[in-house]
């Protein structure tokens, strides 16, 4: 379990299934999540990703829960893995609409990335984002990730076209803001 000011990670439990199910079929979260069309989940594919994570190589998946009350509201980890380069790529969600846009995601973001510059050793972190996910754009600046580069009109949502942007930190960038 790996602490922080208003969350913590820790490992997922087959009790956080349901609700990691209720989660990914929130409107807000299929929209900020999916890249394809958006889709209900269902519970089955739920279940079959967490039997799935056993098997899973270079994946470090974690659920988040709020410190103060115990609940599980959403998760994040790294879903790829580059040894050779040193390079972790990294998603998040928080599934429980009370807990969106106060910090609790900027938080767990921040403990992720120290479990992956202190214990896995990378170099770069980097995720990909909507360019409507102004939310989240906003979360991520303030664990100082940096825009890198944008994919113009890679996304289709509600009859337009958005850039997907890519974003990142460096080890040096992390640890120099860190001290």
């Amino acid at each position: 379990m790996l602490l922080g000011k208003k969350v913590k990670l820790r490992g997922i439990k087959e009790e956080d299934v349901q609700l990691a199910y209720e989660y990914m079929n929130d409107p807000d979260v299929i929209k900020n999540l999916t890249p394809g069309i958006p889709y209900p989940m269902t519970l089955q594919r739920e279940k079959a990703w967490y039997e799935n994570q056993k098997e899973m190589k270079d994946t470090y998946n974690f659920a988040i829960e709020d410190l103060e009350k115990g609940i599980y509201i959403g998760g994040c980890g790294v879903n790829t893995v580059d040894w050779k380069n040193s390079v972790a790529i990294v998603g998040i969600f928080i599934g429980h609409s009370d807990y969106r846009g106060k910090g609790y995601g900027t938080d767990a973001m921040k403990i992720l990335l120290d479990f992956i510059f202190n214990e896995m050793n990378m170099n770069k972190v980097q995720l990909n984002v909507y360019s409507f996910n102004e939310r989240a754009i906003k979360s991520y600046r303030k664990n100082r990730f940096v825009e890198e580069g944008r994919l113009r009109q890679r996304i289709f949502r509600n009859g337009e076209y958005h850039d997907e942007v890519i974003m990142g930190i460096l080890r040096d960038e992390y640890f120099s803001n860190n001290n």
